[in-house]
């Protein structure tokens, strides 16, 4: 038995996309021992794949704390990987493998730049959706993909009986109001009149909830929606996982519940801007759905509605 290492450090909608790639890299390698390195929000959700044998933990402490990266180093090495998988594919990773093995090709270490052809413009490549991406590096390292470009992220469901129970929740639709305030371009404003809309047409049959993150719960209180929390704290990422999953509708902002939510199989709407598109981040699925616009200030609660009312 040889041991393979898989390395993603984050961010949450990045970790639900690489489900499928995970799988597949660990059926590729059902007699071998698979290690994922990833960082602290992620260190405890990881413990719980099924396609993961044992998780490291990366602190990603700055790359001048030269005692740090020395014990990281020394702690990656005794394992003696045999192969490396590197789906973060930072200038970050990148550094570690030319510390690791400086002169390894993909047949050893295997990312966007050890497996992209010369004869294939890295910019247009990029422009790929994130999936595709995946399933390029993962062939042309020699593997079978069968579920990277459908990843599954149920494997992070946990039991949510009493949350439920708590709220009465049977039938709810369920809002994602909020995103990082860096990234404000991807707030859509209108929730409080798409809310109203959702009520005025179907009263009482569907609660209307959010599930706040730790730094979003005072302003939950400007939403319409009940907050839906465990003991006055936000949701763990399984909890949150597991309420989506099992929700009747999702809107959402182009954030990391978003694409949990196209990737358990959730029937929804997610709202994007300009800032990206729908086709690059792998989001649009067979029940969870995209409206693209160029300016989120331009477009109504009315258009949404219609599109959660029609899905309903």
């Amino acid at each position: 038995m040889s041991n393979i290492l898989i390395i993603k450090h984050g961010s949450l909608g990045d970790i639900a996309q690489a489900s499928g790639a995970i799988q597949d890299i660990s059926e590729n390698y059902k007699n071998d021992k698979i290690y994922l390195l990833t960082t602290k929000p992620y260190f405890e959700l990881f413990k719980k794949n099924p396609f993961v044998n044992e998780v490291i933990l990366d602190k990603r402490l700055p790359k001048y704390n030269l005692i740090y990266l020395y014990f990281l180093m020394r702690e990656l090495k005794k394992y003696n990987f045999i192969r490396v998988f590197d789906l973060q594919n930072s200038s970050r990773t990148s550094f570690y493998k030319n510390i690791l093995f400086p002169k390894a090709n993909k047949d050893t270490w295997s990312s966007t730049k050890t497996t992209l052809p010369a004869d294939i413009n890295k910019e247009k490549f990029d422009k790929d959706s994130v999936l595709d991406r995946f399933d390029f590096q993962l062939k042309e390292s020699g593997l079978d993909t069968i579920n990277t470009l459908k990843p599954n992220f149920s494997w992070a469901c946990s039991e949510i009986h009493e949350i439920k129970s708590k709220y009465d929740l049977q039938k709810y639709i369920l809002l994602f109001p909020f995103c990082s305030p860096h990234l404000s371009i991807k707030k859509w404003p209108y929730y409080n009149e798409l809310i109203r809309l959702i009520k005025d047409k179907f009263g009482s049959e569907y609660k209307i909830v959010i599930a706040p993150g730790p730094s979003e719960i005072e302003n939950a209180k400007k939403i319409d929606a009940k907050s839906i929390l465990d003991n006055d704290k936000a949701l763990n990422i399984s909890q949150l996982t597991s309420l989506i999953k099992e929700s009747s509708f999702i809107v959402a902002n182009d954030t990391g519940p978003a694409h949990i939510a196209a990737h358990v199989a959730a029937k929804g709407l997610t709202l994007f801007g300009e800032h990206t598109s729908a086709h690059k981040v792998s989001i649009e699925r067979e029940n969870f759905k995209a409206i693209q616009v160029t300016d989120l200030n331009n477009l109504s609660a009315n258009k949404v509605f219609e599109r959660l009312s029609n899905s309903l």
